[in-house]
C-alpha cells in the first residue's frame, strides 16, 4: 500500500518564512507548481484522497482536480502566538518562550498553540487508520504532517529536522506486511 502525500503550493507566507497555520491562499508560483505536480500525479494510482481543510490545501486539491475526504488531523500544526511570525520576530516578542521552545522542541507546546508531539500524535492516529483501510492513497497537506509521517518511519519524531518537503513535492511512504519504508520525497515520477 501507498500513501502519497503532496504539500500544497508555495503561499506568500512561505516565501516570508513566517511559521503558522494561517488559513492563507496560494500564490501565482504556488499555482504554477501544483500544475506541474498534476503532471506527475495523473501517472499515480490511488483509491482514496485525503485533503487537510486549509484553504491553501484545498487550493491545491482543486488545481489537481481530485476530491476526497476533508481530516482535521492533517492540517499544519498551530503555532499559536507564533503563528504568521518569522523566527527573529518570535524571539524579540517572546524570549522566554522562544528559549523554551529551543530547549525542547517536541514537547514545548507554543503558547495557544501545540506542540510537535501533539502533530506528530494526531498524524499517526491518521496513518494507522490508513494502514487499517489498506487502499492506496492521496494526501493533499502541509509539509509539518508530511515530515511527521517520515519520522513514522523510524517511530521517532526526533527526526523531524532531518528532513525538507519542497512545496508541490511528493512524497511517497509505503507499508507493506506491516513494515513501513520511504519510496520517495520530493519526487516527480
Amino acid at each position: 500500500m501507498d500513501i502519497i502525500f503532496v504539500r500544497h503550493g508555495e503561499t506568500r507566507e512561505n516565501k516570508k518564512g513566517v511559521y503558522g497555520s494561517l488559513d492563507t491562499s496560494l500564490s501565482q508560483v504556488g499555482k504554477k507548481q501544483i500544475l506541474e505536480t498534476k503532471k506527475q500525479i495523473e501517472k499515480l494510482s490511488f483509491e482514496n484522497i485525503y485533503i487537510s481543510p486549509l484553504k491553501r490545501t484545498v487550493e491545491t486539491a482543486e488545481i489537481l482536480g481530485v476530491e476526497g475526504n476533508f481530516d482535521e488531523r492533517i492540517k499544519e500544526i498551530n503555532f499559536g502566538l507564533f503563528q504568521g511570525k518569522t523566527y527573529e520576530e518570535i524571539k524579540k516578542l517572546y524570549p522566554e518562550e522562544t528559549a523554551y521552545w529551543t530547549k525542547d522542541y517536541i514537547n514545548y507546546k507554543m503558547p495557544e498553540g501545540e506542540s510537535l508531539l501533539d502533530l506528530y500524535n494526531r498524524t499517526v492516529d491518521f496513518l494507522n487508520d490508513r494502514i487499517e483501510e489498506d487502499k492506496d492513497a492521496l494526501v493533499v497537506t502541509h509539509e509539518g504532517v508530511i515530515i511527521c509521517a517520515l519520522c513514522w518511519i523510524f517511530d521517532n519524531v526526533e527526526h523531524f529536522y532531518r528532513f525538507k518537503v519542497k512545496n508541490g513535492g511528493i512524497t511517497v511512504i509505503a507499508v507493506e506486511n506491516n513494515y513501513k519504508y520511504i519510496k520517495g520525497i520530493n519526487n516527480m515520477f
